[in-house]
């Protein structure tokens, strides 16, 4: 969907700013579509002046369209972003911008180390879609795969079918490219692979991009699917963000007894320590590794 810009915005030169400060392209499109959203709202309410109250009112506008807590989070950070640009080129008095920057966001009810689903709540949002549809099996596949395996949005974009093989004797996905580039291999669950031969099966695809777009008559429309098609599917199933559900997977994988340096692998984290923040995981000084070395040295000379 093409957002136009309001004619005559006078935060046009500010919103370009904005958008040549980011260096993703992902996060280029997330903030023009959240600022060409905002700028629509305020010319409809008569374009009042940019500060605080303003953006008070267009997040409490946004909550009342039922957005979920981390859509309006987002939202509301390009304008934040609008405003730092404007002030620090001389378009908006500093003070007025920085009032706007201190607009809290959309509290995130019960979060906890970030957000995440417990077990029930993954397999209900897993069965959510209808699979009677090829979308709805494209989208509990897209599903199944994020909590399942704990791509990254952008890696389930570009998903292609090669990377779906097996590695003594099971299902993986196969050098998959991350985060900063790094390659990693990640062990898929029989019932993620089960959901991605039934898209498959539907779709009739086998080659290529894993996921595709699905268009209102429900037939495939290009040859892949968009990181910010990802992110509409999550959001049309749920109130959480598609990271969410990576973060699901770690969660559930480590209270199931998983290794760290296994989810470490699977995530594809650089450094432990993004692991252990992940899980919120803290040393704990009452049952230490220690504790379980089991030395006697009552014997020893």
């Amino acid at each position: 969907m093409t957002h136009a810009l309001v004619p005559r915005n006078p935060f046009e030169p500010a919103r370009q700013l904005v958008l040549n400060a980011v260096s993703s392209p992902l996060t280029r499109a997330m903030y023009a579509r959240a600022l060409d959203d905002f700028f629509a709202w305020y010319a409809t309410h008569g374009s009042p002046a940019f500060h605080r109250a303003t953006v008070q009112q267009y997040r409490a506008h946004l909550e009342a369209q039922g957005l979920a807590p981390s859509s309006i989070n987002q939202k509301l950070s390009a304008i934040r972003k609008l405003a730092a640009e404007a002030a620090y080129n001389g378009l908006m008095d500093p003070a007025a911008a920085q009032a706007v920057r201190d607009v809290r966001g959309a509290k995130t009810q019960g979060a906890r180390t970030g957000n995440w689903l417990t077990k029930r709540q993954a397999e209900a949002l897993i069965n959510r879609p209808d699979v009677t549809t090829l979308k709805g099996r494209r989208d509990r596949a897209i599903l199944a795969v994020m909590i399942g395996c704990g791509l990254r949005r952008e890696e389930v974009a570009r998903l292609q079918f090669a990377h779906v093989a097996q590695r003594e004797g099971r299902w993986c996905i196969v050098d998959i490219r991350g985060k900063h580039g790094r390659v990693r291999s990640v062990p898929m669950p029989s019932w993620a692979k089960a959901a991605i031969d039934q898209w498959a099966a539907g779709a009739e695809i086998s080659v290529g991009s894993v996921f595709r777009g699905v268009n209102k008559g429900d037939r495939l429309t290009g040859e892949s699917l968009t990181s910010q098609g990802v992110w509409r599917c999550v959001e049309k199933y749920s109130d959480v963000a598609p990271h969410d559900l990576r973060r699901t997977y770690a969660k559930l994988a480590h209270r199931g007894g998983a290794k760290l340096d296994q989810i470490q692998l699977s995530l594809g984290h650089a450094s432990m320590t993004t692991t252990e923040r992940y899980l919120g995981v803290r040393q704990d000084l009452h049952d230490a590794p220690c504790d379980y070395l089991k030395l006697d040295l009552s014997s020893a000379e």
